[in-house]
């Protein structure tokens, strides 16, 4: 599954710009956005100049870098806010390009909305289970105090990244996600002009630009709020960049491949990229010992080329 990431704003902000910027998707901007407007979904890659050098290695037919599938609400409120619960992060854009914006006022809205949309979730989720709770089961009697509290939280103004507490699983809350803050102008990104260069070849549009690309920018955040490492599938059919989470186990990222690989998991071959590239093969890499036997509980590692095999 691609990492998954929502974009907030205030009206006029620049939300639909950034989500060009980053997805090449064209997406119409307009200057109000309609409640009943769908969002816009698109896929961003991830640049990784390793992957290249192993799908040359390798002669891939097929290669393909990791991704962000990345979503532009049309707006705020809870019932729009509400279909970026499964999303692993959120960008908020802040006007600093109009001359009128406040960036930091508009960032304390958004995570006020964020709040405000939370509290909704959570009574609405308190409502129903008070009803299922009249049948003297004893779990869901203790998830409607445990709701009860975490809603007496945020009617306080706390959002849920304060609350000490296990949170019921079900919940799945705005507010204890990363929120990544990027200004759209002066001291952040110029959406405008980057949704404008990535419609030119990367060499011509790279002369336009000051630093890093927007998307580059965005990644990196990413990659530093989530603890975000890069693994490796290496063979001649595709060669494939996947995220995975700091501290997560072979048997996860075979999880992250297919669910199939999880559920049959056998063993993984591991090498580090620089190692096989050295080797310049896997044959070769087995025979100097830099390629090795890993159960499920191994720690994947930035940079790994793992085959994982599998029986199902």
């Amino acid at each position: 599954m691609a990492l998954e990431v929502g974009i907030v704003g205030l009206p006029n902000a620049g939300k639909t710009t950034l989500f060009n910027a980053l997805t090449k998707a064209g997406a119409e901007i307009t200057a109000y956005a309609s409640q009943t407007d769908k969002s816009n979904v698109g896929m961003a890659t991830i640049a990784d100049d390793r992957l290249g050098q192993l799908a040359d290695l390798v002669g891939a037919k097929k290669v393909t870098p990791a991704a962000v599938r990345i979503q532009d609400v049309p707006g705020t409120g809870p019932a729009l806010l509400g279909g970026l619960r499964q999303v692993d992060a959120l960008l908020a854009i802040a006007d600093g390009f109009s001359g009128t914006g406040d960036p930091e006022s508009d960032i304390e809205t958004l995570k006020l909305e964020l709040l405000v949309a939370d509290t909704d979730h959570v009574a609405k989720r308190l409502e129903r289970v008070d009803k299922l709770a009249k049948s003297g089961d004893a779990t869901v009697r203790k998830e409607a105090d445990v709701l009860r509290e975490v809603l007496a939280h945020l009617e306080a103004g706390k959002p849920l990244t304060d609350w000490s507490g296990e949170l019921p699983g079900e919940l799945d809350p705005l507010t204890t996600k990363p929120l990544i803050a990027i200004v759209n102008g002066a001291g952040g990104i110029d959406c405008k002009l980057e949704a404008e260069l990535v419609e030119m070849a990367d060499e011509d549009a790279a002369a336009f630009r000051e630093g890093a690309s927007a998307l580059d920018e965005v990644v990196g955040r990413l990659k530093d709020a989530l603890g975000l490492i890069t693994f490796f599938t290496a063979g001649e059919k595709e060669t494939r960049a996947w995220t995975l989470r700091d501290g997560q186990t072979a048997l996860e990222a075979g999880g992250t491949i297919h669910s199939d690989i999880a559920r049959g998991f056998i063993r993984c071959e591991v090498i580090r990229w620089n190692d096989l590239l050295d080797a310049g093969s896997h044959a070769e890499a087995s025979k100097r010992g830099t390629q090795r036997l890993e159960g499920k509980t191994y720690v994947v590692q930035d940079g790994d080329v793992l085959n994982i095999r599998f029986n199902v």
